[in-house]
């Protein structure tokens, strides 16, 4: 039996082109992409409503994987909108591969903490990407 290894993705993106109330297919395509990108098994979603209450407007998404789940919220009333992305596994997973599928919203900046929650909460990498810079490409967002 192989034994979890409890990694979690936290993400903030400040994006021009979010997901909006008409999208919500969209981003459930999105979001089973997104499962079999990372080489996980979906189990339960996405499951995706859009939010009207003045000041909180947006879209939140969220699926159960075999291994935890993947939860997405986006406001997109803001300018610049914003995604806080949250992708929680006990199995390895790329996490350049999550961060990569936030170009589709044309990010002007992504903040991400990357987690290591086997025994404690051990910072396995913290990130900031900003729209003039080169895209991330770290060799710890590269291994699972």
């Amino acid at each position: 039996m192989e034994l979890p290894v409890h990694k979690h993705l936290i993400i903030r993106a400040e994006v021009t082109n979010p997901p909006g109330k008409d999208k919500q297919e969209y981003i459930k395509d999105w979001f089973r992409t997104l499962v079999k990108d990372i080489d996980m098994k979906l189990l339960a979603g996405p499951y995706c409503e859009y939010v009207d209450v003045p000041g909180n407007e947006g879209l939140t998404c969220v699926c159960i994987i075999e291994t935890s789940h993947i939860a997405m919220h986006v406001w997109d009333a803001q300018k610049p909108a914003l995604i806080q992305l949250d992708v929680y596994t006990c199995g390895p997973f790329k996490p350049i591969v999550v961060i990569d599928k936030l170009k589709e919203f044309d990010p002007v900046s992504i903040h991400w903490k990357y987690l290591d929650r086997e025994s404690d909460l051990k910072t396995v990498d913290i990130g900031i990407w900003q729209e003039s810079a080169n895209w991330p490409n770290k060799e710890q967002l590269n291994n699972g």
